[in-house]
């Protein structure tokens, strides 16, 4: 393992099957284009775990807990859990102003609204209630802060498309502090960096096939 990646690479477990790791905000998830975006998480893992594989991945700009297969085996078992929707994510944000809740009696909130492909910016994605495919989005005020006008919550997406999160929340009129993509630029300026962080997972292992939750507490 390098110098480099071993400042940076923090790894919340390890076993036979499978890495959980804390991917710092700023750094790509898998290689880019060019020569000047390859330095990335799945190579500075692979570097001390040569069986490493990617099943997921995080925004650039988001923060928290990613998990990787090892072994091919292993990556379709947890590749076919996300497909069946069997991996169980909630990112913490905080966002402008205070969302209005319409909670359930389980005290979270409902973000349905389509997402598709906004073309004239892509790769950026917009509400397309024409054209947009299915989204849900679990969400819930954890704390207020009325000084600063913004609210710390927890989410959950219940489908995973490109940039979900972010694109719903601003649809709300609630966009994420920091956000360089979605937010205006009062509330990117908020912020030095996306306030959002992948903070849980719960699977069933695709060994012992119990089940298994990571946490990771934000820094912000």
């Amino acid at each position: 393992m390098t110098a480099a990646a071993g400042a940076f690479l923090q790894l919340i477990h390890a076993d036979d099957s499978l890495l959980v790791l804390n991917k710092p905000p700023g750094l790509l998830s898998v290689p880019g284009r060019g020569e000047d975006k390859q330095d990335c998480l799945s190579r500075r893992v692979q570097t001390r775990y040569c069986d490493a594989l990617i099943v997921h991945r995080l925004d650039m700009a988001t923060s928290g807990l990613m998990l990787m297969a090892r072994g091919i085996d292993p990556q379709r078992t947890l590749s076919r859990l996300f497909e069946r929707r069997e991996i169980h994510k909630r990112y913490v944000a905080i966002v402008e102003g205070r969302p209005r809740e319409a909670a359930a009696s389980d005290g979270w909130s409902l973000i349905e609204l389509p997402i598709g492909l906004d073309w004239p910016r892509r790769p950026l994605r917009v509400v397309d209630t024409a054209h947009g495919k299915p989204s849900l989005t679990r969400w819930r005020t954890l704390a207020f802060d009325e000084g600063a006008n913004s609210t710390r919550i927890e989410l959950e997406p219940v489908t995973g498309r490109s940039h979900q999160l972010r694109v719903h929340l601003r649809a709300m009129g609630h966009p994420i502090l920091g956000d360089a993509l979605y937010a205006p630029e009062a509330t990117r300026a908020k912020a030095a960096r996306l306030l959002l962080h992948a903070s849980f997972l719960r699977f069933k292992h695709p060994q012992s096939g119990y089940t298994v939750c990571f946490e990771s507490v934000p820094d912000f």
